[in-house]
């Protein structure tokens, strides 16, 4: 019984059949934040390189990066990475799975952030809701100080 939990509690969960095709079918990348950010920074004269893992073993894909800046961004989902604002605090279907789920994502998002800083990268972490100019300001600013 208790492998058993434990083993559940590793894959993703779905209620129904019909939420297990819903959850599959979410995009883990060109999300809408990440296609209006891409176009702000390219409308602004910036190159980059598009869902790439800025650090060679390391299983982590940045959804925007500077390779010779060092510069990687992450745009997060409010739900899997529990935006303070917009992330949910109460889960009615399937409780006992999600909170432990989305802390398990913040675990790796910071784990990530400490191994990249480690190694010389620069990382920015944008909400999905943060307008597309605020994130060219945070790229630009990231730019300058590798200059």
């Amino acid at each position: 019984m208790g492998n058993e939990l434990d083993q559940r509690s590793r894959q993703p969960f779905a209620s129904t059949a019909a939420m297990r095709r819903r959850m599959q079918q979410q995009r883990n990348r060109d999300t809408g934040a990440e296609l209006a950010l891409r176009r702000a920074l390219y409308a602004a004269g910036l190159r980059y390189r598009v869902h790439r893992q800025p650090l060679q073993g390391l299983r982590r894909t940045a959804d925007i990066v500077f390779v010779a800046a060092k510069v990687a961004v992450f745009v997060d989902g409010c739900f899997w990475h529990g935006c303070p604002e917009h992330g949910r605090r109460q889960h009615q279907v399937n409780a006992w799975y999600w909170p432990a789920k989305i802390e398990r994502n913040r675990q790796r998002d910071r784990d990530t952030d400490e191994r990249l800083r480690a190694a010389g990268w620069r990382v920015i972490r944008l909400w999905e809701h943060t307008p597309p100019q605020d994130g060219v300001s945070a790229v630009r600013a990231a730019l300058a100080v590798t200059r």
